[in-house]
């Protein structure tokens, strides 16, 4: 028997395939089964790779991100690469592939860009901290960072909850085209969005601030931060790296972690002398076993990210694309 042609999919195809509304409950369902157990998830190893200009340091580092949800059809498989030197190429600094296999045959079924698909998903684990823990019925928004996640973010909040307004702070004027174009987009047509010249303007008076950012330092003054407040921390990822600051972590009344074991080894989590133990899982708030307990409390929503999200969306993709006949077929 011949085997079955593998879809291909751009990051058009991709695009015209994901909608983030669709999205939400697909990453719920996922962060409900990593919480249960019902996932594999094997260590994603990282290794670098090639030699920059000077040919004594490495020009990128290299990641494989494998991941299976019991039940499903599908399993996938991440392939990424981050690229500190391709911003000044015009290259995109992070990239990424996704191979999604045949869970009972384990052979190919579509070979897709993905970086579109972590963008999404990452931007979905805001949304629904959002949704979940926000105090109060309107979001107003304070956003530390004007890259690429800082847009995601602020979309899956809007696509997630009623969005009142955004407010914007990078200290280069990329916050300035980060909140144009976060203008020009009919998800968030009616919701004030500006940019603003401090950490502590963006901050003060949100009910929900997300900092996406690849800083080693803190971000913003924890003495900004309104009563009730719902911080939603997803930059950084290595324990040299730090958004928060002390005060912050000390107003908090819990800190949440997409994945414990893995957020307590950042400069976060890390530097406030916190434990995985310490740490409750995203999945429980989704499940209802914890969450807010007065509209009063400080909360921190802490993110570095998990393969499970990656292979729960590349198997919602392209289960869009095989009925909507989306992408090119190839033999391998």
């Amino acid at each position: 028997m011949t085997p079955s042609p593998v879809r291909v999919l751009s990051d058009d195809d991709v695009s015209r395939l994901l909608s983030l509304s669709a999205l939400l409950p697909v990453v719920e369902a996922a962060f409900v089964k990593q919480g249960r157990g019902e996932v594999e998830r094997p260590p994603r190893p990282h290794f670098p790779v090639g030699t920059d200009e000077t040919g004594e340091n490495p020009a990128g580092t290299a990641l494989t991100m494998p991941a299976y949800l019991h039940g499903s059809d599908t399993y996938a498989t991440k392939l990424a690469a981050v690229h500190g030197g391709n911003a000044e190429r015009g290259l995109p600094t992070v990239s990424a592939q996704i191979a999604l296999m045949d869970a009972r045959t384990g052979l190919p079924l579509s070979y897709m860009a993905g970086t579109r698909i972590t963008n999404a998903r990452t931007g979905c684990i805001g949304g629904l901290s959002a949704k979940y823990l926000a105090a109060g019925d309107g979001v107003r928004l304070g956003v530390v960072g004007a890259g690429t996640q800082a847009r995601w973010q602020t979309r899956a909040i809007a696509a997630a909850t009623n969005l009142d307004s955004v407010r914007i702070y990078s200290p280069s004027d990329s916050r300035e085209a980060c909140a144009a174009d976060l203008r020009d987009e009919d998800e968030l047509d009616g919701v004030e969005v500006q940019s603003v010249d401090s950490p502590e303007s963006a901050v003060s008076d949100a009910n929900v601030v997300v900092t996406a950012t690849t800083s080693e330092e803190p971000v913003f003054p924890g003495s900004a931060l309104e009563p009730g407040a719902l911080v939603v921390a997803v930059g950084a990822y290595t324990v040299a790296m730090r958004e928060l600051d002390a005060e912050t972590m000390a107003r908090a009344a819990q800190v949440f972690a997409d994945v414990p074991e893995e957020a307590a080894e950042t400069g976060d989590v890390a530097d406030a002398g916190l434990s995985a133990s310490d740490l409750t899982p995203l999945s429980d708030v989704f499940e209802g076993k914890s969450g807010r307990e007065s509209d009063d409390e400080i909360l921190v929503a802490t993110s570095v990210g998990t393969a499970v999200l990656d292979a729960a969306t590349a198997g919602h993709v392209y289960e869009a694309a095989e009925r909507e006949d989306v992408g090119r077929e190839v033999e391998l």
